[in-house]
């Protein structure tokens, strides 16, 4: 595949709603395109941009799939995304390596939050975009009722440019409102017809809202459409290229995959009306210095490459999935990675083709591409020259917001965990794993059950690491409310040298201040040497509490008396006697079980705002307050974290998958009577089952 003009360029990322097609209608693109011999089918698991095992066994895009092929001798780049929200991290990705969008919508099943949030994604990334229906085909299906349920959304910018001939299982065919032209499908061709006369008012209407669209791109079409004077096609053609490059509209396309109705009217699309990578403009980097810096787009300028995806290849090792903003990269180049202060050799540069990867000598400006085993770059860095080294701001994931405690499946797992763990993060930033220091667990934090269940199965296959996953703990702590003066007496004589540690301890809180050691020993009763020991024997008892078996915090025990044995009488037996006498005293001094509060902020639609407070109260939440921001409410509260272990997917159920959060720890608050009880209880039976 030579090179071609910087012009006959287009790099596209697919995004949309779940289930809305997206695979399938890159499958008969990509056949239409003669790139691949037959279409693959998402169902059978012969789809060529969903080749990883997870994706066919669960029929459903994992992973952002990359695809270059020709169409009208332009080079198009295309990027397929997954839907579902668990793994909008892919989605990120693709939208910073991609100049425009491709956004679908079921004609069955309205604005979907999927829809929603690629919009969104689009919009904060600065893309253009167009519109595809798809599944026009099928049972239910309203191609135009998604059209008008577009523009009663988005307004007057959502330009249509087709007027289905039929809908449902009757749709074979549409009316290019462009060019006045009628096409139908059958027999697996298309064939040219008169518009009917059924849609001529319809057509009419549909090609004035189309005007209205363009319009707005053009001062003289503006002024042409105001006086109702007529406008060419190559002047719409030309508004509508403007319009979409500038963000002012956005095209909408029918099609069916399965028919392949529209399939080429889309590819046709996307050469006419997306940008091409030197329309988008340069791109603003930062320096050796940290300096702002604009760097032009052109294939003799200076190198800037940036790494937009990093995935575990099972035949080459590690492959990054590359931009090329600027400069050409070649094989067996050596580059400079800023951020990480290193060099990299490339290796063999890639084109991708699905699953398949084609070698080349080098990629310019506009291309997207691969490279694999860099030793030090990961997802975001930015590949240059030591002699003009860029980085780029890093690509913003969302937080993860549900944990999952892991551990190995067995001893032979124990020693690959750790770095299967840090691979399966190279792979997906939207993934943390951290130590819980209070639990000792080991907590991967996910976007969602589904990412949980993907992970899991991809540190085996990949990285062959099985682990088991559970409910995290819940980091309770103990402390005290009142004041305890006890006895801690340790004797042992063993026929020898026998043990003896003698002390009083007065046990009181001390809020705020942690855990904290004093004495006030009059006339030596005590000596010295024995301190460290007593304070010691007080600390093993604050790091696994009497009540429950969590750390005791914020309590100060005071040595005030006591006595010793001139020969048996040890640190060691000081110690025994102060935890002795501890455990005791925080029994006597009203001892309670304290659970972490966090605050969270919620973001959902206004219409969903009754529902989320109402299940907030059911966690036992606090609403602190509500606001109104950009277009969306914002709930803040207090709720104890316990409750939010799985608040990620029941707030997404809740909302149609438009409600996300953010949670930080506030403070930790005393649990109700009722809720501690349970926590004791079942800390009691793991102590009886382990024999301790």
């Amino acid at each position: 595949m030579s090179h071609p003009e910087r012009s006959r360029l287009r790099n596209a990322v697919l995004a949309g709603q779940a289930g809305s097609g997206k695979t399938s209608l890159a499958e008969h693109v990509l056949h239409m395109s003669g790139a691949i011999a037959r279409a693959g089918r998402v169902d059978d698991g012969t789809a060529s941009l969903d080749w990883e095992p997870e994706e066919q066994k669960r029929k459903l895009s994992l992973s952002l799939a990359v695809a270059t092929f020709t169409h009208d001798d332009h080079r198009i780049t295309l990027i397929d995304t997954p839907g579902y929200a668990d793994f909008v991290g892919e989605v990120i990705e693709a939208f910073t390596a991609a100049d425009s969008a491709i956004i679908t919508m079921d004609a069955s099943a309205g604005i979907g939050a999927g829809t929603e949030n690629a919009i969104a994604q689009g919009r904060a990334m600065g893309r253009p975009a167009l519109f595809a229906i798809t599944r026009c085909d099928r049972e239910n299906a309203d191609p135009m009722g998604a059209v008008d349920a577009l523009r009663a959304e988005f307004g007057s910018k959502i330009a249509p440019l087709q007027v289905a001939i039929g809908s449902a299982e009757a749709f074979r065919g549409y009316v290019d409102v462009v060019h006045g032209r009628a096409w139908i499908h059958e027999g697996g061709s298309r064939h040219e017809v008169p518009i009917p006369d059924d849609l001529v008012d319809e057509v009419a209407r549909r090609r004035d809202q189309l005007l209205e669209a363009a319009a707005e791109a053009d001062e003289d079409v503006l002024e042409k459409y105001l006086e109702g004077s007529p406008v060419s096609d190559a002047e719409l053609e030309e508004c509508l290229h403007k319009g979409v490059r500038d963000s002012i509209l956005a095209p909408v396309l029918l099609t069916s995959s399965t028919r392949d109705i529209g399939i080429e009217e889309l590819l046709d699309a996307i050469v006419r009306y997306l940008p091409s990578p030197e329309e988008e403009g340069p791109i603003e980097a930062l320096d050796g210095s940290g300096a702002p810096v604009t760097v032009d787009y052109d294939p003799n300028g200076p190198l800037l490459v940036q790494v937009f995806k990093t995935t575990a290849d099972p035949f080459v090792g590690r492959l990054s999935c590359f931009r090329v903003w600027s400069g050409t990269i070649r094989s067996h180049d050596h580059v400079w990675n800023a951020a990480k202060g290193e060099e990299e050799r490339i290796g063999q540069v890639l084109r991708l083709h699905g699953k398949e990867q084609e070698a080349v000598g080098e990629l310019h400006a506009g291309d997207i591409g691969a490279v694999a085993k860099l030793s030090h770059t990961v997802t975001g860095d930015v590949l240059s020259t030591r002699e003009r080294p860029f980085t780029l701001p890093a690509i913003r994931f969302p937080e993860p917001t549900l944990p999952v405690a892991i551990e190995p499946a067995s001893k032979a797992d124990v020693d690959k965990l750790s770095t299967s763990l840090a691979r399966l993060v190279e792979e997906d930033p939207t993934i943390r794993v951290e130590r819980q220091v209070e639990t000792g667990e080991e907590l991967l934090w996910a976007q969602g059950e589904n990412q949980v269940a993907v992970a899991t199965e991809r540190l085996k296959r990949k990285f062959g690491t099985a682990v088991l996953v559970h409910a995290p703990r819940v980091p309770y702590r103990e402390t005290i409310r009142g004041r305890a003066k006890v006895e801690g007496r340790h004797k042992k004589q063993t026929g020898g040298r026998g043990q003896f540690g003698h002390v009083w301890l007065e046990i009181e809180p001390n809020p705020g201040g942690g855990v904290a050691f004093t004495e006030r020993i009059v006339g030596g009763v005590v000596p010295r040497q024995f301190f460290p020991g007593v304070e010691k024997g007080v600390r093993d008892v604050a790091d696994k509490g009497p009540i429950a078996g969590y750390p005791v915090v914020d309590f100060k025990a005071t040595l005030y008396d006591g006595s010793f044995h001139t020969v048996d009488s040890d640190e060691i037996s000081f110690r025994q006697a102060a935890a002795m006498a501890t455990r005791q005293g925080i029994h006597e001094a009203q001892p309670v079980l304290l659970e972490p509060v966090m605050e969270v902020e919620v973001r959902v639609p206004e219409a969903y705002m009754g529902d989320v407070n109402r299940d907030l109260a059911t966690r036992r939440g606090r609403v602190l307050g509500m606001d109104a921001d950009d277009g969306t409410q914002v709930i803040r509260a207090h709720v104890p974290q316990v409750e939010l272990f799985t608040y990620a997917t029941e707030l997404r159920s809740l909302t149609g998958g438009r409600g996300r959060f953010h949670q930080s720890l506030a403070h930790y608050e005393e649990v109700p009577s009722h809720v501690a009880q349970k926590v004791i209880e079942a800390h009691q039976k793991e102590v009886a089952a382990s024999g301790h």
